[in-house]
């Protein structure tokens, strides 16, 4: 079972800067993609401020913060993820966008075991695989706001999900990411969202 150690966040909104500072402030090198600059920079100040607010309340030092920060990159092209091990997406919940996104990831990611995730809450995930060459690899690993305070993380294998990748994912949201993976159906809602 191969490491994670470089991950890649598509989107800068609320829930993927949690996501890429949960990553970050667990060790992993992170690449953040958005559409635009402009985007981009707000994503990035939204990440240095819940850094700074962190080290200010005496949840990280000054130095953790400094070192999460120099962990982030940022970028507008997602071939730079090309040397991802996982890519989370968490852009907006519209099936069109994010199975554009799978069908691009699945083109520019090179590494073949990189496991693409996605932070849908409800889209099945077994659609997204499907627009990629490689539906063993890709498995929903929805967060929960705010993801650096919430613990619980839903995993949605999709029908292709191999065991690995369950494995894989389930290993790293646990035993890096520090946080409480539950097994999730593939199905509308899930199981959270589903009992809301």
């Amino acid at each position: 079972m191969a490491d994670i150690a470089r991950v890649g966040v598509v989107g800068c909104g609320q829930m993927g800067a949690g996501i890429a500072e949960v990553c970050a402030r667990s060790g992993l090198e992170v690449k953040v993609a958005e559409t635009t600059g402009e985007a981009l920079e707000i994503g990035r100040t939204r990440l240095h401020n819940s850094l700074s607010k962190a080290a200010e309340r005496g949840k990280i030092t000054a130095a953790e913060r400094d070192e999460t920060l120099g962990r982030l990159s940022f970028t507008t092209d997602l071939g730079e993820f090309a040397d991802r091990d996982l890519v989370i997406e968490a852009v907006v919940e519209n099936e069109q966008v994010k199975t554009e996104i799978f069908q691009v990831l699945d083109q520019v990611v090179t590494r073949q075991d990189a496991i693409l995730a996605s932070n849908t809450s409800s889209i099945p995930l077994v659609k997204l695989a499907v627009a990629t060459s490689r539906p063993d690899r890709v498995i929903g690993i929805h967060f929960f706001n705010p993801a650096p305070v919430q613990k619980l993380v839903e995993l949605i294998p999709a029908l292709t999900t191999s065991d690995e990748t369950i494995a894989r994912a389930e290993a790293v949201v646990q035993d890096v990411l520090g946080k409480h993976p539950i097994r999730a159906q593939d199905r509308s809602g899930f199981v959270v969202n589903a009992l809301l």
